[in-house]
C-alpha cells in the first residue's frame, strides 16, 4: 500500500540484501519512521514492544530474526536457541510458532554453511507469499461487500476492531483487504473505526492507513458499536484474527467478542477474515486452551498523544492507587461468526467448514 504516494511494505530487505528494515508502528500515527532490525535480538525487540504487530506480520518478522541469528552463528545450538528466544516473544499469535517452527525444520536439515542464503530466502518466501494470500482473501471478501451493496442505497457501512489492515500483515491486511478491493473498484464505503483501547491500534493505525488512502471512516469509542448496529448504521463487520482453532473459535483483540454478541444480537453479519497460517490445527476449544497475553498494566493507566503545539506526550488517565489488568485478545465461539474468509474462499467457522477448504488437514 502507500504512503504519501510511494508504496511501502511493513516490513523489507535492506538494499544491502541482509539488515532488515521495519515501519515503527509505536511512533504512528504521529511519525513515520522506518527501523533498521542487524540481529536477532532486534527482531524479538521489535515483536516483544510491538514496533511490529499483527499475527502474520510478526511471523514473518521472527522469520527474519531466524535468518539474522543465522548470520551470527549458523550452528545448531545459535539455531535452537534463536527459536526458543523469539518464540517466547509473544505467546497468542500462531504465525509466530509456525513461522519459527518451518524455519527450523528447513534449516536443522541443511549443513551450517549454507543456512544463511537459505534462511533469507524463506523469510522472503514467506514475506511474498502472506501479500499473496491477503490479496484473495480481499477478493472473496469483496463479494460479501457487493452483496451487501446491492441490498441498500448509499455507502455500506463497515465496522472493523483493532488493526488488521497491511501494518499487521505484509500488504493489503486481512480484514482491510476487502474494504481496500471494494473502494478501489468504486464501491461506496464507510468504515466505523474502534479506537481498539488500550493500545489505540484503531484509531491510530487503521484510520491512519484508511486515511491514506482516501477510504471514508470514522473513528468510534469502542463502546459504540452495540449503538449503531442497534440504529442500522452497520452492515457488516469485518475483523481479523491472531488465532483460529480447528473448530472455528476466534481469538482476536480484546473487544471483539462483544462486538460478535452485539452484531449476532442485532442481524448484522460478522465476519472474520484470516490466512491459513493462523488456523491451529492443534486446539479445539479456544477458550481453554489459548493462552492469552496479559500486557503492562501502564498501557490501561497512561495514553500517548500528541498535544495542540506539537509535542508527543504520555499522560496518565486511571486513578493514581488504582490497580490495572490488561489482557490483549479474548475468544469469540464459532457460533457467533457468520463466516471465516481465507484465501480459499468464505467458510463457516466449524470445523466441518475449514476441513471443507482444507482437505489435506483431515489426516
Amino acid at each position: 500500500m502507500k504512503v504519501q504516494g510511494k508504496h511501502y511494505r511493513p516490513i523489507w530487505l535492506d538494499a544491502d540484501g541482509w539488515r532488515v528494515r521495519i515501519i515503527d508502528q509505536t511512533r504512528l500515527p504521529f511519525a513515520f519512521e522506518v527501523t533498521t532490525l542487524e540481529t536477532s535480538e532486534d527482531a524479538a525487540r521489535a515483536i516483544r514492544d510491538m514496533l511490529v504487530r499483527g499475527a502474520p506480520l510478526i511471523g514473518v518478522t521472527a522469520a527474519y530474526g531466524m535468518a539474522l541469528a543465522m548470520r551470527e552463528d549458523p550452528g545448531d545450538a545459535w539455531l535452537a536457541e534463536a527459536h526458543e528466544r523469539l518464540m517466547r516473544t509473544r505467546p497468542t499469535a500462531i504465525n509466530l510458532r509456525w513461522a519459527l517452527d518451518d524455519m527450523r525444520m528447513r534449516l536443522r536439515s541443511l549443513p551450517p554453511a549454507e543456512r544463511v542464503d537459505a534462511a533469507y530466502a524463506r523469510a522472503t518466501e514467506m514475506a511474498d507469499e502472506d501479500v499473496e494470500i491477503n490479496h484473495l482473501i480481499g477478493r472473496h471478501g469483496l463479494a460479501l461487500i457487493e452483496e451487501a451493496a446491492r441490498a441498500k442505497e448509499g455507502p455500506v457501512n463497515i465496522l472493523t476492531h483493532c488493526n488488521a489492515g497491511w501494518l499487521a500483515t505484509c500488504d493489503w491486511g486481512t480484514a482491510t483487504s476487502p474494504i481496500y478491493h471494494a473502494h478501489d473498484a468504486g464501491i461506496p464505503v464507510h468504515v466505523w473505526v474502534d479506537e481498539t483501547r488500550p493500545r489505540n491500534q484503531g484509531g491510530h493505525l487503521t484510520a491512519w492507513e484508511l486515511h491514506n488512502h482516501g477510504v471514508p471512516h470514522t473513528v468510534v469509542v469502542d463502546n459504540a458499536g452495540g449503538h449503531l448496529m442497534q440504529h442500522g448504521d452497520v452492515d457488516l463487520c469485518f475483523v481479523g484474527t491472531d488465532r483460529v482453532t480447528a473448530t472455528g473459535d476466534v481469538c482476536n483483540k480484546i473487544g471483539t467478542y462483544l462486538k460478535a454478541l452485539a452484531a449476532k444480537d442485532n442481524g448484522v453479519p460478522f465476519y472474520v477474515c484470516l490466512p491459513s497460517p493462523t488456523i491451529d490445527w492443534t486446539v479445539n476449544d479456544g477458550i481453554a486452551e489459548i493462552p492469552i497475553e496479559e500486557r503492562a498494566a501502564t498501557e490501561v493507566t497512561h495514553v500517548t498523544g500528541l498535544t495542540d503545539n506539537g509535542h508527543l506526550v504520555q499522560a496518565r488517565v486511571v486513578s493514581p492507587g488504582s490497580r490495572a489488568a490488561n489482557p490483549a485478545f479474548d475468544v469469540t465461539p464459532g457460533r457467533l461468526v457468520s463466516g471465516l474468509v481465507t484465501e480459499r474462499g468464505v467458510t463457516t467457522a466449524s470445523a466441518a467448514g475449514l476441513l471443507e477448504l482444507f482437505p489435506e488437514r483431515a489426516a
